[in-house]
């Protein structure tokens, strides 16, 4: 099985997941969606919705039910329980001051937390987008830095395969 957290880092899972939260409780689908409603509500291809059903479902996010031709999928919330009982902790820290502690920072040095951003009146999404511009910004700096790492190890290593292919040679 896929470990939970890959399986939600998916933007389209994240959404299939929240489609089947909205119903999660409807007296109207009791709970349950059909493929060809999660494309409806979506508006995306109904194998790609297929596709991430399958993971979700792998992961046991979702369960499933056959009516014929039709399959219906209803949220199954507990691995997500487990996972905000497991994140509780790291999301009530607070500093020494007594402040919410702070996830992440922009690349200016500004703090980046869901706690401090209700303060300051931003959605949660921009928080999200920035917490993720953040990551990205971070990946791409580790990657540079890696590549830049690796091209000077190659010409450290250049002439010392020379020299040592001459003595090769020489032997």
């Amino acid at each position: 099985m896929a470990d939970i957290f890959s399986v939600i880092a998916d933007p389209t899972r994240r959404s299939l997941l929240a489609v089947l939260l909205e119903s999660y409780d409807s007296d109207v689908t009791g709970g349950e969606l059909s493929v060809g409603q999660i494309v409806a509500r979506l508006g995306i291809s109904q194998p790609t919705v297929s596709k991430h059903l399958r993971v979700l479902r792998e992961a046991e996010l979702v369960s499933t039910r056959e009516e014929g031709q039709h399959r219906y999928y209803r949220l199954d919330p507990e691995p997500l329980v487990a996972l905000e009982e497991w994140i509780a902790p790291f999301t009530s820290a607070v500093d020494a001051d007594g402040a919410p502690a702070t996830t992440a920072w922009t690349p200016d040095g500004q703090p980046v937390s869901i706690r401090r951003a209700a303060q300051t009146g931003r959605t949660t999404l921009e928080v999200g987008a920035e917490l993720g511009r953040v990551m990205a910004e971070a990946s791409y700096r580790a990657t540079a830095a890696f590549s830049g790492a690796q091209h000077g190890w190659e010409r450290v290593v250049q002439p010392v395969r020379r020299r040592l292919g001459k003595r090769a040679d020489e032997d």
